[in-house]
C-alpha cells in the first residue's frame, strides 16, 4: 500500500481552525483524502462548498448522502476570508451533487469564484464540480465564471461506471468536459482512479476518450477503500505501472499528467497548473 506523509500537527490544527472559524467544509475531511496531512501541514485545502451532504451515492465515496440544506448566501463571503486568512494563492472549489437545486448548484459556483476573482485578481481559481447533471445552461454558468481550470472527474472506465457511479453515467461526464473544452476559458482537467477492476485497454480507452473530449491535464491515482460498505479494491497498482500510464498518457498528448498511487485532483494542484 501507498505510504501517506506524517503530518505536521501545528500547521494543520491552523488549517482546521481556520475552516471551522468560517464555518466552511473540505473535501479532504469529508472523504477521508490520504494526502490531508500533507496538504494541510502546507497549508492548502480543496473547499467543499454547498454542504457536505451529497444527493448522490457513489461507492468509493465517504462524504455523507441525504438530503442537503438550501445553499448559504454567505459562504462566498465566509471562502474568501478563509482563503485570505490561509494566504492562499490558488484554490481549489468542489461540492457534492446538488441533484436538489433547479441549477445544481452552478450559481452558487460561479458565485464563489467571481466574489474571489473580484476581491483579488492573484488568486487563481479552481473549479472541480459535479456533472450538473449535463445541464448546458448549468455548464455555460460555471464557464461564464472565468475560473483559472475547470475540472471534472470521469473516476471509473465506463463497464465499471453504472456500478461505481450509479447516478452517474460516462457519456455525460465526457460531454461535461468537451463543454468546458470547447469553451476556451481555461485548461481542462480529469481524474481516474484505478483497483475498481478495470482491464488495462479499458484504462487507455478511457484516456482516450478524455483526450478527444479536450482534457489536457489528467490526474491518475489508486482507488483506497474508505470502509467495509464501500467498493473493494481489486488491484494494487505498482509505482511502475503508474509511471507506464505517466508516459503513455504524454504521449498521447496530454500536456501535464500526474499518476502516481496517491495522486487526486486537487493534490498538487498548482505545481500542475
Amino acid at each position: 500500500m501507498p505510504l501517506v506523509k506524517a503530518p505536521h500537527k501545528e500547521l494543520i490544527d491552523r488549517t482546521l481552525r481556520i475552516i471551522k472559524k468560517y464555518s466552511l467544509h473540505t473535501v479532504c475531511e469529508e472523504s477521508l483524502c490520504p494526502n490531508l496531512s500533507e496538504c494541510f501541514s502546507s497549508g492548502t485545502a480543496t473547499f467543499l462548498i454547498l454542504g457536505k451532504v451529497c444527493t448522490r451515492a457513489c461507492k468509493y465515496c465517504h462524504v455523507a448522502t441525504g438530503k442537503p440544506q438550501p445553499p448559504d448566501p454567505s459562504e462566498p463571503v465566509r471562502l474568501y476570508m478563509a482563503v485570505k486568512e490561509l494566504r492562499l494563492n490558488h484554490v481549489v472549489i468542489t461540492s457534492v451533487d446538488r441533484d436538489d437545486l433547479e441549477d445544481c448548484g452552478s450559481s452558487h459556483f460561479k458565485r464563489c469564484v467571481e466574489f474571489i476573482r473580484s476581491r483579488d485578481e492573484s488568486v487563481r481559481v479552481e473549479v472541480l464540480t459535479p456533472d450538473f447533471k449535463g445541464l448546458e445552461k448549468a455548464l455555460e454558468t460555471v464557464v461564464s465564471s472565468c475560473p483559472h481550470v475547470l475540472a471534472h472527474n470521469i473516476e471509473t472506465v465506463e463497464r465499471l461506471f453504472r456500478s461505481v457511479r450509479p447516478q452517474g453515467d460516462y457519456r455525460r461526464s465526457l460531454k461535461v468536459l468537451k463543454a468546458y473544452a470547447e469553451s476556451g476559458v481555461a485548461p481542462v482537467k480529469s481524474g481516474l482512479m484505478l483497483g475498481f477492476g478495470e482491464r488495462w485497454e479499458e484504462i487507455l480507452k478511457t484516456m482516450e476518450d478524455l483526450k478527444k473530449a479536450g482534457v489536457s491535464m489528467l490526474v491518475i491515482g489508486q482507488y483506497l477503500r474508505p470502509s467495509g460498505l464501500h467498493h473493494p479494491i481489486v488491484k494494487i497498482y505498482s509505482e511502475e505501472e503508474f509511471e507506464r500510464l505517466r508516459e503513455i498518457a504524454l504521449d498521447m498528448g496530454f500536456k501535464k499528467v500526474l499518476s502516481k498511487p496517491l495522486a487526486r485532483s486537487s493534490y498538487h494542484a498548482k505545481e500542475l497548473l
